[in-house]
């Protein structure tokens, strides 16, 4: 039983796609008992059992229309009349997706997202730092981030890109800032951002009209300048009115399954 919780919560953190299969309650002969628990993944295989035979199978199917739906559900079960299980029992399941940590992608290890990625460490975010300069993450192998010591462009394919990624872009280079925004503006995301002056912002407005990189609407959906408008100075103060944004956000979408 300690294993599969250990299953659950690497599904929680890495993203897949899963279920967890619960039975709440027996009656009469059963293969399995009250509390044993199956995850099934989204594409059909399992950790754990229920039970086995058909109605193994028949849950298996329940599962995976619930990883689709995003809707927990009890499902009743008559072995012998649904399923022609001679123990002849029954059984109550109760299947819920996992919840899954949100990805919050940072480009830049400077003060702002080094301060970005403590803070949110401790608000259920999945992170991934992403900065090339030795110098600026040899002192991050031990917070508990997914650190990515390599360019931008080297990185961007093994990004979690989804519609639950929050992507935060804070690096020391505005050409680099530019770069990153227009391809991540192109990936399914939950929200994207960059640090830097509204003058900043308006140079790359321009720069992606002028160079036909960024439609209106697509630049519509960028927070920029990242975070709150509220008066900031510090690194520590910007980083809280960016995640107080990545909040608001996460506030205001589909509770996330995995």
């Amino acid at each position: 039983m300690v294993e599969i919780y250990q299953k659950i919560a690497d599904v929680s953190n890495n993203g897949r796609e899963a279920a967890v299969c619960t039975i709440i309650n027996t009656k009469g002969s059963t293969p399995r008992k009250q509390g044993a628990k199956m995850l099934v993944y989204g594409s059909g295989s399992i950790e754990g059992t229920i039970g086995g035979g058909a109605l193994e199978s028949q849950v298996i199917k329940d599962a995976l229309e619930i990883i689709k739906t995003r809707k927990p559900s009890m499902f009743s079960h008559s072995l012998l009349n649904a399923h022609g299980m001679c123990c002849g029992g029954k059984v109550d399941i109760y299947i819920e997706p996992v919840v899954r940590k949100l990805n919050l992608i940072i480009f830049g290890a400077g003060h702002i997202g080094k301060s970005l990625a403590k803070l949110a460490c401790h608000l259920d975010f999945t992170i991934t730092l992403v900065d090339e300069r030795a110098e600026m993450t040899d002192d991050l192998g031990k917070e508990g981030y997914n650190l990515i010591s390599k360019n931008y462009r080297r990185a961007f394919p093994a990004l979690p890109f989804s519609d639950t990624t929050f992507i935060a872009v804070a690096t020391h280079d505005h050409a680099d800032d530019r770069n990153i925004i227009a391809y991540c503006a192109k990936q399914p995301r939950a929200y994207l951002g960059m640090i830097g002056s509204k003058r900043k912002v308006e140079i790359a407005k321009k720069t992606f009209l002028a160079g036909n990189i960024l439609t209106e609407e697509e630049m519509a959906t960028i927070n920029w300048p990242m975070g709150l408008d509220i008066k900031v100075q510090t690194p520590q103060e910007i980083a809280v009115s960016i995640l107080a944004k990545l909040i608001d956000v996460r506030s205001k979408i589909k509770v996330p399954y995995a």
